[in-house]
Order: structure tokens, then sequence, then C-alpha cells
């Protein structure tokens, strides 16, 4: 049987003596210690928000031209706007559609876009991407209803402008 020799510091002794503790209460402060900052800091990184979407502008428009109308969204990318929303026709002899151009601050035109499904008679929902590839993207963003045509010329019944 091998006999193992324990030599106490008589400094740590002390120290201990004044304190109250003895080594295996340090352990535990430290441990105690360590697992806070674990559980802080895991709290600190759920209760942070995710980046997405919701952190990029967004946007409502709304274009009303007696009963027909396009509404929505304009989200404000860093070289590009979403344009996403509804357009309603109450005629099927007479289409709509949306159309959007994205603006330079004084007024240019950097891109322009054009709903993919127009309407006739009824309503459905739209989204499109108009890229500019201008850096901070387009300042401003003129929305028409039109005439629902996939080619020009386009009739532009109503068109409003909006800001980022």
């Amino acid at each position: 049987m091998d006999v193992i020799n324990v030599r106490m510091d008589t400094e740590a002794s002390a120290a201990d003596s004044r304190t109250g503790l003895n080594s295996g209460d340090d352990l535990r402060i430290q441990l105690a210690t360590a697992l806070g900052t674990v559980i802080l800091s895991a709290g600190t990184l759920l209760a942070a928000p995710a980046a997405g979407a919701a952190d990029y502008p967004v946007s409502t428009f709304d274009v009303t031209v007696g009963n027909t109308y396009t509404r929505g969204t304009i989200t404000w990318y860093n070289r590009s706007v979403v344009v996403a929303g509804e357009h309603k026709s109450v005629d099927q002899n007479y289409c709509r559609g949306t159309s959007a151009f994205a603006l330079a601050a004084n007024g240019e035109e950097l891109a322009r876009g054009y709903s993919d499904d127009n309407v006739c008679g009824t309503s459905a929902k739209f989204s499109f991407t108009v890229t500019t590839y201008a850096p901070g993207g387009p300042a401003i963003v003129r929305v028409c209803l039109d005439d629902g045509a996939k080619t020009p010329p386009v009739t532009y019944l109503r068109c409003e402008r909006y800001g980022r």
C-alpha cells in the first residue's frame, strides 16, 4: 500500500482560514462562475433577432383606379427591390397588371419590371424583383397599375412614387 503525503501550503491555509473557504469551495465557485457565464451567453444568443427580411426597409403601396387596384409592399435591398402584393380587375374584358420602375434620387430610370400574371375580371397575388445593379439600390420606386400588356406598348393607368 502506497502512502500519499499531502503537504499544505501555510499561506494558502492562512488565506482559507480567513475566508472560511477550503480548496473544494474555491473549485465550486469557479465552476459556478463558468456555468453562469455560459448560461448568460446562451441567453444573449437566443434572444438576438435573426438576420432576415425584417432587416430591410419595407414600404406599402396602393394604386387604385375606380374598382381596380394594385396593393402591396416594396422591400428595399442593396441592389434591387421586391414588389409583391395583389392586383384586381373587375371586368374580364379589361385586364390589369402591375409595373414597377426603379429610379435614382434624380429620377433617372435604373430598371423596370412587370408582374408575370395579369388579371382579367379577377384578382391575384404577384411578386417580382427589379434588379438595378446600382450600389445602394434605387431611391424611388414608381408603381403603376397597367393594362396587363406583356409587351410594349403598355398603357399605364395610374402611377405612384414611393421613396425608400
